[in-house]
C-alpha cells in the first residue's frame, strides 16, 4: 500500500470513529433527557454498547464528553454513572445563569442589532406562542430553549457563551421532569416579548432588569418544584 492510500484509508477510519463518538454522544444524552438512563443509576461500557449496536470505544469517548458536559461521571471498573443534582446545585446553576444571561440582554440592547438580526429570537417566541396554543409544552421547551440561546448569541460574549453551553443540558433536563407540574407558561411568553422589545429600542439597562426578573422567577419555580417532588435532575 501507498502512502497515499494509508493516508486516505487512515482519514477514513478516523472519520468513521469520530462519527460513531458523535452518535453515542446523541444517542446517550437523548437516553438521559428522556430518563431513560436514571439519575444515580450505574452503567457499564459493554451494556451501554450493547443497547446501541455499536463498539465499546464510541461508548468510552462520549462517556469522557458527556463528562465534561456535566451529564455523567466515569467510575474507573464501575462504567459510567448518571449524575444526580440536587435543588440546591439547580439553584446556584440558575444563579449563574441568571447574571450571565441578563447581562447578554443589556449587551444585545446596546449593540443596535437589526430587525434581520432579531429575527430568530421573535421567531422563537412565535414559535412558544404557537405550542402553547397547541398544548404542546415539548414544543414550547424547545421553542424557550431557543429564545434563551439566541439571546447569549445577541450578546455576542464568547465566554458567557461558552459557560452557557456548560450548563444548558443540566438546565434542560431538570425542567423536563417538571414541565407537566408547573403552571401553563404564558406569563415566560410573556417576558420574552418585553425582553426582546426592550433590546430592539436599545434600552439595556430595562432589557436586563426584565430578563433578571424573569429568570429569577423561573428559578424559584423550578427548585421548589424539585424539593416538593423530590426529582432528581442530572
Amino acid at each position: 500500500m501507498t502512502q497515499a492510500s494509508q493516508a486516505t484509508t487512515n482519514s477514513d477510519s478516523n472519520a468513521k470513529r469520530s462519527s460513531n463518538t458523535q452518535h453515542a454522544v446523541a444517542e446517550l444524552k437523548k437516553m438521559i433527557m428522556e430518563n431513560q438512563l436514571a439519575a444515580g443509576s450505574n452503567h457499564l461500557e459493554s451494556e451501554l454498547a450493547e443497547l446501541l449496536d455499536m463498539s465499546r470505544t464510541p461508548i468510552r469517548e462520549a462517556g469522557l464528553i458527556l463528562e465534561g458536559q456535566g451529564l455523567v461521571e466515569i467510575k474507573p471498573r464501575h462504567g459510567i454513572r448518571i449524575r444526580s443534582l440536587s435543588p440546591e446545585d439547580m439553584a446556584e446553576i440558575y444563579d449563574i445563569l441568571t447574571e450571565l444571561e441578563s447581562l447578554s440582554a443589556e449587551r444585545a440592547a446596546e449593540q443596535n442589532h437589526s430587525k434581520k438580526e432579531l429575527s430568530h429570537a421573535k421567531a422563537a417566541i412565535a414559535n412558544m406562542d404557537q405550542a402553547l396554543a397547541d398544548e404542546d409544552l415539548e414544543a414550547w421547551a424547545k421553542a424557550d430553549d431557543a429564545f434563551h440561546s439566541e439571546l447569549v448569541r445577541l450578546g455576542g460574549n464568547k465566554q458567557v457563551c461558552n459557560i452557557f453551553s456548560m450548563y444548558t443540558d443540566l438546565v434542560r433536563r431538570a425542567r423536563l421532569l417538571t414541565l407537566h407540574l408547573r403552571p401553563k407558561p404564558v406569563k415566560s411568553n410573556n417576558d420574552h416579548r418585553k425582553v426582546l422589545k426592550a433590546i430592539r429600542k436599545g434600552n439595556g439597562k430595562k432589557a436586563r432588569k426584565l430578563h433578571r426578573t424573569h429568570r429569577i422567577e423561573a428559578k424559584e419555580m423550578l427548585v421548589n418544584l424539585l424539593r416538593k417532588y423530590g426529582l432528581q435532575s442530572v
